[in-house]
């Protein structure tokens, strides 16, 4: 087992703590990853907080990580010493279900493994990226390219895969109109997407705080949602609306957005439900869906995708110290537009 220094919650409540974790022996097919810098999700906070169930402390979050391969198993294929590479929210997952061999790992009908909070193959609870090293199955190693600073490649680990999956299913594209509500860490990876992909973009956030960074990122529009105008200007309009923000929203004014046909997908979680009024769905035949990250081979699509468009998220570099101060941060709204650890200054 190879003992490392980390950054862990050990309560709902308390601050975060620097800590050592253990990983576990490099198996067969197995990578040990060097960390450079693990992005901060929302997700971790809501973790560590307890807010999405009871977990088991300590717990080291963290799934926004990249670095560089330092020892790899006997039978590892896909990935050498010295290779740039990040890992996201999973780890492993069954293999053999039918969304497993469909390459939809992140919908595993068994279940699958989480960088945190999971059950490992070994019984022990997985640990995430806020640490020196990980050990990863290679399978659940993707590549970073050459042309991604590692601190920027942190978050599309998650915020870019889980903005960049729906847009891809939900075939946003020229002659679309897309509709992103929220402008934090998500939501700007999902403007940026959008605008790349050649869909005609429309940021709606509470107010117009933002709106120069919304039309910098590719927004071709920006309206204030505090305005019960914007809601009657823009009605039956969209053909995709992606909701970044993990909080509650009228869902019967923003169904009433979309166009015949058209879907809101959540990627933003709150803690609490979201009810939905059946009539705004009858209405234009309008869909409400969810989507979860994305599989590991369009998660390194997203990286290519993002190396060739010249795409990347604006983000804050801190330091191993400045972790709980981030968190308040992120909760009042204050960062544009990712937190990302420099591990460096865990070692």
């Amino acid at each position: 087992m190879l003992t490392v220094n980390a950054i862990a919650a050990t309560s709902a409540t308390d601050p975060l703590v620097r800590t050592t974790i253990e990983r576990r022996d490099l198996g067969p097919r197995d990578v040990l990853i060097e960390i450079r810098y693990a992005g901060i999700c929302h997700s971790d906070i809501h973790t560590v907080r307890g807010e999405w169930g009871e977990i088991a402390y300590p717990q080291t979050v963290g799934h926004e990580i990249v670095g560089r391969v330092t020892a790899i198993g006997p039978d590892v294929t896909r990935h050498a010493v010295d290779d740039r590479v990040g890992v996201g929210c999973m780890v492993n997952s069954c293999r053999e279900c039918d969304n497993c061999r469909a390459g939809q790992e992140q919908y595993c009908l068994n279940g699958n493994v989480g960088t945190y909070t999971s059950v490992d193959r070994d019984g022990t609870v997985t640990q995430g990226g806020y640490s020196t090293h990980i050990v990863v199955d290679e399978d659940f190693v993707v590549r970073v390219p050459q042309s991604i600073p590692y601190e920027k490649a942190a978050p599309l680990l998650c915020a870019g895969i889980t903005t960049y999956s729906p847009l891809a299913h939900w075939k946003a594209g020229p002659g679309r109109k897309v509709a992103v509500v929220g402008l934090g860490g998500l939501g700007h990876m999902a403007v940026k997407l959008a605008a790349a992909m050649g869909a005609e973009v429309t940021v709606l956030s509470q107010t117009l705080s933002k709106k120069d960074d919304g039309l910098t990122f590719g927004a071709a529009h920006y309206y204030a949602t505090a305005d019960p105008a914007t809601f009657e200007l823009l009605r039956n309009t969209f053909d995709l609306i992606i909701n970044t923000v993990s909080a509650p929203i009228d869902m019967a004014a923003y169904l009433g957005l979309l166009r015949l046909d058209g879907t809101l997908v959540s990627v933003g979680a709150p803690p609490q439900p979201l009810p939905v009024p059946v009539f705004a769905l009858f209405a234009n035949r309008r869909t409400f869906a969810g989507s979860s990250i994305g599989g590991i081979a369009e998660t390194q699509e997203m990286l290519d995708f993002c190396a060739e468009r010249g795409i990347a998220p604006d983000v804050e570099v801190i330091t191993a110290d400045q972790v709980n101060e981030a968190y308040e941060r992120v909760l009042t709204s204050d960062v544009r537009y990712r937190f990302v650890i420099d591990i460096e200054t865990l070692r």
